[in-house]
């Protein structure tokens, strides 16, 4: 592996610990104190700390480093975590991140950026108030360098010069004395760390002695080779303090249970009374110029031999003392039972992942898609040339089938990821334009772990952003306003996901002055985007700000008023095969409702006949299925029908007139009226000729492949090799209320 590849696994490192340190601000934003969510903020920003500094990225790792200063201030409990403190942590963990993207894409960054941030870290770590933005910012201080090996260009690596400073034979007073207990867990191992190297660090400090603790060390035959049984008292002399000795154990502290405490005058060190086996590595034997001169290789040598030598030792006597133990010889059966039971005990711990490229993914999920389409195909052959249906071939295609139908599950479920990463990225948009608009908003997030595909949530962002960034400077009102309204000055904004009918619904609600209905018509009418005298329902005026141009911002900031925003959210949305809807009430809010495909490569769709078109209706649209009666078809007004269904209307549409694929409108007795729900649609009938079956299809754009059809969502191929359009359920339904389909330009596979 080269150096190219290991900084590339370093980044992709970063973005799970800024996404850990993200979580972790915002529950202590919201009063979370647990310790546990303060140590995982703490361990994120200094595992990014400890790679940066690996790779030199000197800018990363002095902000890290200041940052990870005052963390450590909120997790001693020398600092409470308030709010004006966690606005100063929120922000420098926007710096951070922007320092990571920066050192990733090898661009420069401007200093002045993060020195602002770092002083008032500072002040907060010294007990200071927090400093105001017009005192002139100071450099950030450079970073003390990391316990760590760095990484050579040619993939091995460098030994790590350190100082002998204060170790003097001249020294007036002798060092204190600190007791340590160092009990390393096998994530220590497993990560690639040594306890002998650590030991050879602390060695480097001052003079010490050690003592190893063997209690914990099992019978052979009951031995982990990869767990930590080993753990070490150590006794030193040294003028680096406590928080030297800390920083030799500074990538490994979360790994191990480590103790530092300062030894009392006048008392013996604690291990001296301890009944452990004492290692034979003394560093009190060597004179000072001794430990200077020698080498590393030595070093590490003795200190390895020194524990190997330990290890042994106790390895003979619990061996011979299994051995005394297994007179009572319990069967080789039970005893390989127990073996399995440890094995699957070990293996079900915890779930292990892999790092796959993307691109493989998509190819597997391609070959998927195809293979459905054979599938279909081959189906289709067999039943054409086996009458009676209950040859051998055929019982084994539907086993073929349902084989097919398992691993295209199993595959986009590789492709799902949460919808975290996405709702995280949008509190930092709330933070900035709620700072640049003088507003306090607080983003409340639900339902962060709902799954869907990974190129849904790549496409989600950007019309996410435009939102949240319209309800900050639109919906949320100012909070003299919200005082004057009897309001919390602090307004509220609400991202939730779930799953509901095969799709993922996402709802952005605030809880504002909701739309301004008078004065949005107003602005539409100045923009020559409606007549004057036009009759629009409540709804109809809400849907206005959708369209092209559509502004009303009184003048153009960085934040709005260029007419571009929700016009780009609805186009947004329906390329990813969705919809969106608005619920707006003056002065209490608005709610943006965004339904969308959980995966955009398969579906499952009802195959249906209209005007001699074969055509796919996604089945997630449909509600049932019914065969029209003459007592049930009504009139209403001159070319419109209605159908009675349970003591209810509901407007029955020909979809082949709709499409214009006939003239004029067919006899709903002579076909099957499908009951479809859409978004802000309600309930319809769809009359289509005949129904041929229920297929899972593969979608198949038309747009890339040929050009927009209008009425159409996308294509796919049938088991008989014809090409099925798969009808877009929305745009059927809005052109059956006037609309037109044209302007509709709806690519939604709807369900």
């Amino acid at each position: 592996m080269d150096m190219n590849e290991i900084k590339e696994i370093f980044f992709q490192e970063c973005e799970e610990q800024l996404a850990e340190l993200e979580s972790g601000l915002l529950k202590m934003n919201d009063g979370d104190r647990d310790s546990e969510t303060v140590n995982a903020v703490f361990r994120a920003v200094h595992s990014i700390k400890g790679g940066a500094g690996a790779f030199g990225l000197e800018d990363l790792v002095a902000f890290a480093h200041v940052f990870e200063t005052t963390l450590d201030c909120v997790r001693s409990n020398k600092l409470e975590p308030g709010q004006d403190v966690m606005k100063v942590m929120l922000k420098s963990a926007d710096v951070l991140a922007d320092l990571t993207n920066a050192a990733r894409d090898g661009v420069g960054v401007d200093p002045s950026r993060s020195a602002g941030l770092v002083k008032e870290l500072e002040a907060l770590a010294n007990g200071q108030p927090v400093p105001s933005s017009s005192e002139a910012p100071r450099p950030a201080p450079k970073a003390a360098p990391a316990p760590v090996a760095a990484v050579a260009d040619d993939g091995g690596f460098q030994p790590i010069p350190f100082s002998f400073e204060g170790f003097s034979d001249d020294a007036e007073e002798e060092a204190p004395g600190f007791d340590v207990s160092f009990k390393p867990r096998s994530d220590l191992y497993a990560k690639g760390n040594d306890a002998a190297l650590l030991l050879r660090d602390l060695s480097r400090i001052g003079e010490m002695t050690i003592h190893c603790n063997m209690d914990d060390l099992p019978t052979l035959a009951d031995m982990d080779p990869e767990a930590a049984y080993f753990h070490w008292k150590i006794s030193i002399k040294t003028d680096k303090g406590e928080e030297g000795i800390r920083s030799v154990f500074e990538f490994a502290e979360w790994d191990c249970e480590l103790t530092v405490a300062a030894q009392k005058k006048d008392e013996p060190a604690a291990d001296e009374s301890l009944p452990m086996v004492p290692v034979p590595f003394d560093l009190s034997a060597l004179g000072d110029d001794d430990v200077k001169e020698a080498s590393e290789d030595e070093l590490h040598a003795a200190v390895t031999q020194a524990v190997n030598a330990a290890e042994t030792a106790s390895s003979v006597l619990k061996a011979a003392d299994a051995a005394s133990k297994r007179e009572k010889k319990e069967s080789p059966a039970a005893a390989a039972a127990a073996a399995s039971a440890a094995a699957a005990q070990n293996g079900g711990a915890a779930g292990q992942t892999i790092r796959v490229d993307l691109d493989r993914v998509d190819r597997l999920i391609n070959l998927v898609g195809e293979l459905v389409i054979n599938q279909a195909m081959l189906s289709q052959s067999v039943i054409e040339n086996d009458n009676n249906g209950t040859s051998s071939i055929n019982m084994g295609l539907e086993e073929l089938q349902q084989l097919t139908r398992e691993i295209q599950d199993s595959v986009m479920a590789i492709r799902a990821q949460p919808v975290k990463p996405v709702f995280q990225r949008m509190s930092r948009i709330v933070r900035e334009v709620a700072d640049m608009v003088g507003k306090s908003i607080r983003l409340i997030t639900e339902g962060e772990n709902t799954e869907v595909d990974k190129t849904v949530i790549d496409k989600l962002a950007e019309p996410l952003t435009h939102m949240i960034r319209n309800a900050v400077d639109h919906g949320i009102e100012t909070p003299e306003k919200r005082e004057a309204a009897g309001k919390n000055p602090e307004g509220t904004v609400k991202l939730t996901a779930r799953h509901r009918s095969g799709r993922i619904v996402i709802e952005l609600a605030d809880d504002g002055a909701g739309i301004n209905r008078d004065r949005v018509r107003q602005k539409a009418i100045e923009n020559d985007l409606i007549p004057a005298d036009a009759n629009l329902t409540d709804e109809e005026v809400d849907n206005l700000i959708f369209m092209p141009g559509f502004s009303t911002a009184d003048k153009i900031s960085d934040i709005s008023g260029r007419g571009v925003g929700m016009d780009v959210v609805k186009r947004s949305i329906q390329a990813l095969g969705g919809r969106i809807s608005i619920s707006s009430r003056p002065g209490q809010g608005s709610v943006f409702t965004m339904s969308l495909p959980l995966t955009l490569a398969v579906l499952d769709g009802m195959v249906v006949t209209v005007a001699g078109q074969t055509l796919v209706v996604p089945l997630t649209a449909i509600v049932e299925t019914l065969q029209p009666e003459a007592k049930n078809i009504h009139s209403f007004g001159a070319n419109q029908r209605l159908i009675s269904i349970r003591n209810s209307f509901c407007p029955l549409v020909d979809v082949g007139r709709i499409l214009s694929f006939r003239a004029s409108q067919a006899n709903p007795m002579d076909g099957v009226a499908l009951l479809v729900e859409s978004e802000g649609g309600g309930q319809r009938a769809l009359m289509v000729d005949a129904i041929q079956g229920q297929r899972q299809v593969v979608i198949k754009s038309l747009e890339a492949n040929y050009t927009y059809v209008p009425g159409i969502a996308a294509a796919t191929i049938l088991g008989d090799g014809r090409v099925a359009l798969i009808l877009d359920v929305d745009a059927v339904v809005a052109a059956s209320r006037g609309q037109s389909l044209k302007q509709e330009m709806s690519l939604a596979v709807a369900g």
